[in-house]
């Protein structure tokens, strides 16, 4: 079995509010020096050793991001936590 990291992100020409909400409480708590957040999903699947890459961006564009709006990476990670 095989570890996949799937991390999904709005497109940059999209409004993030949950972004922009977070970068707002980190002003108000007085932290500076943070420019901009945006905020994302990050899913982690174990799949089958064989399942190939096309396969697998197909299911984050059709299941876990919008591609109208989101962008996403798919990362296969090794057992030992090292990513290929």
């Amino acid at each position: 079995m095989a570890r996949v990291v799937v991390d999904v992100m709005p497109k940059p020409e999209i409004l993030d509010p949950q972004g922009q909400a977070v970068a707002g409480a980190l002003s108000r708590l007085g932290i500076a020096g943070v420019h901009d957040v945006r905020q994302g999903k990050h899913f982690e699947l174990d799949v089958a050793d064989d399942l190939d890459d096309d396969t697998l961006h197909r299911i984050a564009g059709d299941l876990l991001a919008n591609p109208v709006i989101e962008d996403w990476v798919v990362t296969r990670v090794a057992r030992d936590g090292v990513s290929s």
